[in-house]
């Protein structure tokens, strides 16, 4: 009796791999990740184990867990994703949004953002189809990152893209940009409810960075502005 071939199992396999990287890249577990994204542990198993292909839905959690773009996860979602979000009359202009720089942003110890005058802003100029569901969004903004307590996944130098939230919209392992006590920072964050503080974690390779810990009941000096979407490596 002959085997049957799975014609699956190559893109099975390139899947597999992407969930791995994405979840060592975060030092985050299979339990993790099944809690985040409320995807079962058994099914998640069966896709890191290549035991079965992951279905459109489940991409699109995984996506959004990891804050990655659907063909991060399933590479097939490529071309999907070009012809879906090609604009009809087919010109550049309209394939690309130009977002607002607004200095830096701390990715380190707290520190005094960069000030930019209205006359002196320049534009990041982004395509649509990297930004996906907020390329309506008129309201993005860029910063560039300044130190190395994320660097495990946005590196000093980086460009990042923000969407404006309000601290109610925010949510588990978020990467936000924040201020506290007029200070700004960019970190992840993380709400313990046991303990009532908000936890800014750092990703870094150098273990001299801490979370920043802050009280419920010290809020007060706490904004939060804006939370990251996309991040560009600038190369020298």
């Amino acid at each position: 009796m002959v085997d049957k071939i799975d014609r699956d199992l190559p893109l099975k396999k390139e899947i597999s791999q992407n969930i791995k990287r994405l979840m060592k890249e975060r030092g985050w577990t299979q339990l993790k990740v099944s809690e985040l994204s409320g995807i079962s542990k058994s099914t998640l198993s069966d896709y890191v184990n290549c035991r079965t292909l992951i279905n459109p839905g489940n991409v699109e959690r995984l996506s959004e867990t990891f804050g990655v773009h659907k063909y991060d996860i399933d590479p097939s979602f490529k071309r999907t994703d070009i012809i879906e979000e090609a604009p009809v009359n087919h010109q550049v202009k309209s394939n690309t949004i130009n977002i607002p720089l607004y200095g830096s942003i701390a990715a380190g110890a707290l520190a005094t953002v960069d000030h930019v005058t209205k006359d002196k802003v320049e534009y990041l100029p982004v395509p649509n189809q990297i930004l996906g569901k907020h390329s309506k969004n008129k309201n993005l903004f860029a910063m560039k990152v300044n130190g190395d307590s994320m660097n495990k996944i946005i590196p000093h130098g980086a460009l990042v893209v923000c969407k404006p939230v309000e601290c109610c919209e925010v949510k588990n392992e978020d990467i936000i940009i924040f201020s506290h006590d007029s200070e700004y920072s960019m970190k992840r964050v993380r709400c313990d409810e046991e303990d009532k503080v908000l936890v800014f974690s750092p990703e870094s390779y150098n273990k001299k960075f801490r979370d920043i810990v802050i009280p419920f009941n010290t809020t007060n000096d706490l904004k939060i502005y804006a939370k990251v979407i996309w991040y560009s490596v600038v190369l020298d």
